[in-house]
């Protein structure tokens, strides 16, 4: 993930096996936007199941958008990507299957688009400025606030040094009151995300679970003051973190984690990325472990006297 993340991370090593296609994201119509005067249109949509009601509402956040395009990377034929163009229709494909199982699911975009309603101070020159970085994550969190949803999942890709930066990784805030669910929650969908694609034969590495604490906040300056220096000292990623006096004020409310599955600095990666194969691979491990995480538990049965 990129700047407006507020997020770095880590890596290991990657591996070959054949090229999936590639697709362009599908455009589901919108049901319901939650709040047209905070939002930029496309963003923060609400659609009903599609079969059943769980009563129960997920968030799903496409990473990145509109004038912040995230990560860059290739595939194997050399095409340029882009992070916030691969994880809409991950988001869009995870929307479809919790939807087909249920679950009322509200997306943080469902175009290429910021989620904020950009102000003056948000961008410059059609770049997202520091403030507008920050007012488009903490806009993802009063969306799913808003939604008053159950369980949170940021969908982002990672960005290498190098081509041979590879592999999965899941972050978690360990800092919240329900930091026993968060690791939870990313421990399913690390674990899921990655048997779906591996189930592939794509052989992706394993880059573990971890706190956001070795994720966040590498942007800005502590001396300059004003945002930059706020920016620089918040330990923690803003999609998950917990509320800074005069930084941040709306932190989520729910358990939540971010999955960032594949570099897209890798080429072989990236091309899975920007796969309709690959894309559905990593929906489908996003959609079973939120579905796991929000099953029932088992009523107790009274013995029989």
């Amino acid at each position: 993930m990129a700047v407006a993340a507020l997020a770095t991370g880590v890596a290991i090593c990657s591996c070959g096996a054949s090229s999936p296609g590639v697709r362009s994201a599908p455009s589901p119509p919108a049901e319901t936007q939650l709040d047209p005067s905070a939002f930029a249109a496309g963003a923060c949509e609400a659609f009903e199941p599609t079969k059943g009601d769980r009563q129960e509402t997920v968030f799903l956040d496409a990473g990145h958008g509109g004038i912040d395009p995230g990560g860059v990377g290739a595939t194997e034929a050399g095409k340029t990507i882009y992070e916030a163009g691969e994880t809409l229709p991950v988001e869009l494909d995870a929307m479809a299957l919790l939807r087909a199982k249920g679950f009322r699911v509200v997306v943080s975009r469902t175009k290429d688009t910021t989620v904020v309603r950009l102000s003056a101070a948000d961008e410059s020159g059609g770049i997202l400025t520091l403030q507008g970085s920050h007012d488009d994550v903490v806009a993802r969190d009063e969306c799913a606030n808003d939604a008053k949803a159950r369980a949170l999942v940021g969908i982002y890709f990672d960005a290498g040094a190098t081509a041979q930066t590879a592999g999965s990784l899941t972050a978690y805030d360990a800092a919240r009151p329900f930091a026993t669910e968060n690791l939870t929650l990313a421990t399913l969908v690390q674990t899921d995300v990655l048997a779906d694609m591996n189930a592939q034969g794509w052989g992706i590495p394993d880059d573990g679970v971890m706190p956001d604490t070795t994720l966040g906040s590498y942007v800005g300056d502590p001396s300059a003051g004003g945002i930059a220096g706020e920016a620089a000292s918040y330990n923690h990623l803003l999609l998950l973190g917990p509320a800074s006096p005069g930084f941040f004020s709306t932190p989520s409310q729910m358990p939540g984690t971010v999955i960032e599955p594949l570099y897209l600095t890798d080429p072989f990666e990236g091309t899975i990325a920007d796969s309709s194969q690959g894309q559905k691979a990593i929906a489908q491990g996003i959609a079973s472990a939120i579905e796991k995480f929000l099953a029932p538990a088992p009523r107790a049965h009274k013995k029989s006297k």
